[in-house]
């Protein structure tokens, strides 16, 4: 627990911040209550203000009647209910859009991101930077999730280009201001990482306790952690073009080896190179390489489709404000 005295320190510092905590929500409805009551005990009379943002992404479970029963109860806390699921990143840029306060604090809803930390990220935040990143000084999952996860950082440095992408997280604080640089962005793809960068580069991240999850199981599984990867790499990026140029350009040298290979061996021994084994291998490696490529290829071109249709990131059904009031 935080002492009086770093807690009197923190007062000193953030008395003049105003900060909105984002959450996405999804099949979370036992462990809200907690979330918020924690959020309040750090946050109450440190800040000049603050707010909690409730992104319901398409819970199947009670969770949007428990973020309307905190609004209602909580005049910080604002709900918003989604239409159905977009994903975690997208709910967030709802969150973030909506936000009123100069800081976002952005963190999960399954209490894994301790509440209490956020003051530290304040803190760090206070010091020159624009993006400070909650780096886990140990993650509570298991072995394939933690693989991909590491995986998934790999890429994000590619797409984002910053050193400090080995330790992105969910739980991050950033200038509300910085939301400028992607407001017009409306794609159906959102990696909230690589949108920052449109913004700053001056990002830093620190260590901060990880909590084993209390309820439930995490939805954020190896397969959408790989799928998000991928859409990074497609959406953000042109490292799988430059691949598919560099394999290309490799089997072109492959090729030219070949035909040096045959005709040296048609001046020296007089006689072609026999056999259908060795043509029908080296077509089907070029073929494979080509159809790699032209898929490659083939995933930009969807995603520029899908942004000509304007499909959006998200659809609002209905919103909440504190004190229980309408949108």
């Amino acid at each position: 627990m935080e002492s009086n005295f770093t807690r009197i320190t923190h007062q000193k510092v953030f008395s003049d911040l105003t900060v909105s905590v984002v959450v996405p929500v999804y099949n979370s409805e036992e462990s809200l209550n907690n979330l918020v009551r924690r959020v309040e005990s750090a946050l109450e009379g440190v800040t000049q203000g603050y707010e909690v943002i409730l992104v319901n992404d398409g819970s199947k479970d009670g969770s949007w009647q428990v973020i309307q029963k905190l609004a209602q109860d909580t005049s910080q806390v604002r709900g918003i209910n989604l239409m159905r699921n977009y994903g975690q990143h997208n709910a967030l840029l709802a969150g973030i859009r909506e936000a009123r306060y100069e800081v976002v604090v952005t963190m999960d809803d399954d209490l894994q991101n301790p509440p209490e930390e956020i003051l530290k990220l304040l803190e760090k935040l206070t010091q020159g930077y624009d993006v400070v990143f909650g780096k886990p000084d140990k993650e509570q999952h298991g072995f394939l999730r933690n693989l991909a996860s590491q995986g998934t950082k790999f890429v994000l440095k590619n797409a984002m280009g910053a050193e400090v992408s080995r330790n992105v997280s969910a739980f991050r604080v950033f200038w509300t201001h910085l939301r400028e640089a992607f407001d017009d962005y409306y794609g159906p793809f959102v990696s909230i990482d690589v949108l920052l960068t449109w913004g700053t580069t001056r990002f830093t991240a620190i260590g901060v306790r990880h909590d084993p999850r209390q309820q439930g199981t995490s939805s954020y599984n190896l397969h959408k952690l790989i799928t998000h990867a991928f859409n990074m790499m497609t959406g953000f990026s042109v490292v799988p073009l430059q691949i598919a140029s560099m394999i290309g350009f490799g089997f072109t040298l492959f090729g030219i080896g070949v035909l040096a290979y045959v005709l040296l061996r048609f001046l020296i021994q007089g006689s072609p190179v026999p056999g259908f084994p060795f043509l029908a291998s080296i077509i089907t490696i070029f073929s494979g390489a080509q159809l790699f490529a032209l898929g490659i290829i083939g995933e930009y071109l969807a995603r520029m489709y899908f942004r000509t249709m304007n499909k959006p990131a998200y659809v609002i059904r209905e919103s909440i404000e504190g004190g229980g009031s309408l949108d």
